[in-house]
């Protein structure tokens, strides 16, 4: 472990270096060829760069061999077993948050955490997490799987808040990926490894080149490509055994796939540019990242699934007459006792139809299994200069442009109301969302002497304009359509994922803009102060002014104290206060469909919907630092307060009367739709933590070895809330679904060719309400699993040789662990494990890196 959380060989002992001139960065990159790892962060100070045992708040330094010498390659895997207080699940069957999975800092929602790229924001996705296990429902984040590790120099992850220097979104905290620069050589690696139990094949081929740019500039691009299979843990549900025991053909065993998504053409390009002049450093960077992923769906059983199947729950056959001649009987699926009639007995009354009946049963008589599938796409470019004005004065210009589409697919269903009529390949086309984001700064500051402080004053201004758009596209006909079964009761819309109908598609646009001060003074030797204000001005709900303060104590030169208390605020997007959809989601013991409607919307107002307001948090932070030289220690203790959380509500039951009237007044996909949920602010939290990292440089086993500790407790306590937006079940998953504990110990070694990593991570216990029963405890008669601790091992051994060659050979989760096996899975839904495990459910995995530096 090179330099996560501070190692202090990597770190200097002496103050920070100044900031230096306009030109230099660029001009020493060009005459050394290529950078080396900067031990300095962008992150917490406008004023400074700055290394982790002198920052005044906490940051997480990590290597780019840290990311790339392990076995996962998905930046949010990778950020998960090196960041204690970060978190991420495998997500298998959760609508779009499948194919972009939601991620938690510090146990708050994916979109609390704000993403740069070199020091500039980063866009979102365009996936709202409809499906977040509770954490997450609602949320809206970027994707961080679009960034190759091999395009990295280093990540920095800010652990305070910071909307009062980065604005909106940077409540739990800030993550920024820096960009590799160099202008000569390059990397070829190819990476290969499947897990134990013999899935999930994934490959991956990642080259580098740097090129000089001019004489006084670089152009370094990397490229990946990577294809990962699909995997499956799963038992086969209840329902389809019956199903089979009844002499249905043709159902699927398992009838349902629990596991990570087929992951194909997974392409990621990252271009980083710079020249240098006397006076001014031009940059251009961005990135360019497409894949396609294809996951399972919930199983629709022939004997259960209504508006398909049947529509009293499984007693009597759903028979469409398809001309109203009428003359279609009723056929009986269970008899008196409940139990199933044979197949046999229900094929041949199937059979017996009149031409104008119609049923699913004679075209589909096992049931099908829906895949869900998405192609996204990700586009950013920024594009800036920054020098000197004068002898004193340094200032920053950017532009930047940052777009994230994405397209659903959902196969192997139907649009039941369509009856016979279905497309081609029962293949459809729902639609998709766009994410657009460009904004403008302009940076500025100097450095004043003054009397009353050991230092300068170093003083920082800035102001920001932004405008971000939401896109929904409209679905293709057959994944909207309202058929002419649908007044007989059979669904309409694709089955699964309703495609965007015309009336719901559009664009939904907002501009912003932000003024900023930032000051800063070393005021003693011992005593650093600084403070930040910044006033945000919404086109949609008007400003807000935050603040920060923060200080540093130095009582000797190994310990040091630290602290910070600062207010935030995170915009509700374009897209929460606008998007509709209609899923299909298990609602504990049975599958049906839920409407997200625009807390606009008149049903939604019906059901308690008021317009979105910004989320407001208070920050507290209080820490120690000890650095001795070879030791590195600092904890660091936190309270986060945050009040209007912007979620999903739970879902509110429709009437057959709102049903009618819905459909009265032009909303006829409501004729399918059995409750409704609507983005709010309904809730407050209080999140308490404590971060302790530690880190020892060594000479033992004859090489440099280093000893690397994290660990994270945080817990999250619902203070208020509305009981008629979340449920006891809501809050219980919003405080205990994530493991108060996480950490992890490593040693690296290195000598000559020959270096070895192993790291324990530790997961303390966690809650999983199982497929959103609703439930707080067993005994309710809901499916809750409360999971023990589990401590996972990986472990590395690497080569490299003089001639630039390395090898790289490993197993992330060494001794194969998985949670306990879930209760539910056969009775249910068909996991055999707990669908949300911080640390996933798919086992061990082994892999091997080879590689070539020139």
């Amino acid at each position: 472990m090179a330099v996560l959380a501070g190692s202090p060989a990597a770190l200097a002992q002496e103050a920070p270096p100044p900031v230096p001139d306009a030109g230099q960065a660029v001009a020493l990159a060009a005459q050394e060829g290529a950078t080396t790892l900067d031990t300095v962060s962008v992150l917490g100070s406008r004023s400074q760069p700055r290394s982790v045992s002198s920052s005044a708040v906490p940051i997480d330094i990590l290597t780019a061999e840290e990311f790339r010498n392990q076995g996962s390659t998905d930046a949010l895997d990778q950020l998960r077993v090196l960041v204690p207080s970060f978190n991420v699940s495998t997500i298998p069957i959760d609508d779009a948050a499948s194919l972009i999975r939601p991620a938690n800092l510090r146990g708050l929602p994916p979109d609390n955490t704000l993403v740069l790229v070199n020091g500039k924001r980063f866009h979102r996705s365009a996936v709202i997490t409809f499906l977040g296990h509770g954490l997450s429902d609602g949320a809206q984040g970027p994707d961080l799987s679009v960034f190759p590790s091999l395009a990295l120099e280093q990540v920095e992850v800010l652990r305070d808040g910071a909307s009062a220097q980065y604005g909106s979104d940077a409540i739990a905290g800030v993550i920024n990926f820096g960009l590799k620069k160099s202008n000569e050589g390059g990397t070829f690696e190819a990476f290969a490894g499947e897990y134990f139990e013999g899935d999930g094949f994934t490959t991956q081929y990642s080259a580098q080149v740097g090129l000089p740019l001019t004489s006084r500039g670089f152009a370094t691009l990397t490229v990946e490509w990577r294809e990962a299979d699909d995997t499956s843990r799963s038992v086969q549900r209840e329902d389809a055994a019956e199903a089979i025991a009844a002499g249905y053909p043709d159902v699927p065993s398992p009838a349902q796939i629990w596991g990570s998504p087929k992951v194909d053409d997974d392409v990621k390009f990252v271009a980083n540019l710079g020249i240098s002049g006397d006076t001014v450093d031009f940059y251009l960077f961005g990135n360019y990242a497409t894949r396609d992923v294809d996951g399972g769906f919930y199983y629709r059983e022939p004997t259960g699934r209504s508006g398909v199947y049947t529509n009293d729950g499984g007693q009597t056959l759903l028979v469409g007459d398809l001309t109203g001649a009428g003359g279609c009987p009723t056929i009986a699926l269970r008899d008196a006792d409940g139990n199933l009639v044979p197949y046999g007995t229900v094929s041949g009354q199937v059979a017996a139809l009149p031409a104008n009946c119609f049923t699913f049963l004679s075209t589909l008589p096992g049931g099908f299994t829906p895949r869900f599938a998405g192609q996204l796409e990700d586009f950013s470019v920024v594009a800036g200069a920054k020098g000197l004005l004068g002898d004193s004065w340094h200032w920053d210009v950017s532009a930047t442009y940052g777009r994230n589409d994405i397209d659903f697919i959902i196969y192997n269903t139907v649009n039941a109301s369509l009856g016979p009529d279905q497309p081609a390949n029962l293949y459809f086309r729902p639609g998709g969302n766009t994410q657009t984001e460009k904004g403008f700064n302009v940076d500025v500051g100097r450095d004043f002497e003054v009397g009353f402080s050991e230092g300068p004053l170093r003083l920082a201004l800035g102001a920001e304009w932004r405008e971000e758009s939401f896109e929904v596209s409209e679905g293709d006909a057959p994944s909207t359509a309202i058929g002419p079964l649908t007044e007989q009761g059979f669904a309409l819309g694709s089955n699964g994922f309703n495609g965007f109908s015309p009336r719901t598609a559009g664009t939904f646009d907002r501009t912003n803009w932000a003024v900023y001060v930032d000051v800063e003074s070393q005021l003693t030797e011992q005593f650093l102060l600084a403070a930040a204000v910044r006033h945000e001005d919404f086109e949609d709900f008007g400003g807000t002014t935050n603040g920060k303060l923060t200080a540093r104590y130095d009582f000797s030169d190994t310990f040091a104290l630290r602290g910070a208390v600062n207010t935030g605020f995170r915009a509700p997007t374009p897209g929460q206060a606008n998007i509709s959809q209609i899923s299909t989601v298990f609602g504990g013991t049975a599958l049906q469909d839920i409407a997200t409607l625009p807390p606009t919307n008149p049903i939604a107002e019906l059901k308690g919907a008021r317009p979105l307001t910004p989320e407001e948090s208070r920050n507290l932070s209080l820490g120690l630092v000890w650095d001795s030289g070879d030791w590195l220690v600092t904890l660091d203790a936190y309270r986060i307060e945050l009040e209007d959380r912007i979620a999903l509500s739970t879902s509110f039951d429709l009437t057959d009367a709102e049903r009618a009237a819905l459909v009265a007044s032009g909303n006829p996909e409501a004729a399918s739709i059995s409750s409704v949920t609507y983005f709010g602010n309904a809730f407050d939290t209080t999140t308490t933590g404590v971060d302790l990292v530690a880190s020892l440089d060594t000479a033992h086993f004859g090489g440099k070895t280093t000893y690397s500790l994290a660990v994270n407790w945080n817990r999250t306590e619902v203070d208020a809330w509305d009981p008629d937006f979340i449920d006891e079940a809501r809050v219980y998953k919003l405080e205990e679904s994530l493991p108060k504990t996480k950490g992890y110990f490593s040693i690296n070694h290195a000598r000559d060719v020959f270096r070895a990593n192993l790291r324990l991570g530790y997961y303390g216990s966690w809650y999983e309400d199982h497929l959103d029963s609703g439930v707080v405890l067993a005994e309710d008669g809901g499916l809750p699993i409360h999971e023990g601790s589990k401590v996972i091992v990986d472990a590395e051994v690497g080569w490299e040789f003089d001639s630039g060659l390395y090898v790289n050979v490993g197993a992330q989760n060494l001794f194969d662990e998985t949670p306990d096996k879930n209760p539910w899975g056969a009775p249910v839904a068909g996991a055999a494990y707990p669908v949300h495990s911080p640390y996933g459910f798919n086992g061990g995995f082994y892999y091997a890196r080879v590689g070539w530096k020139f």
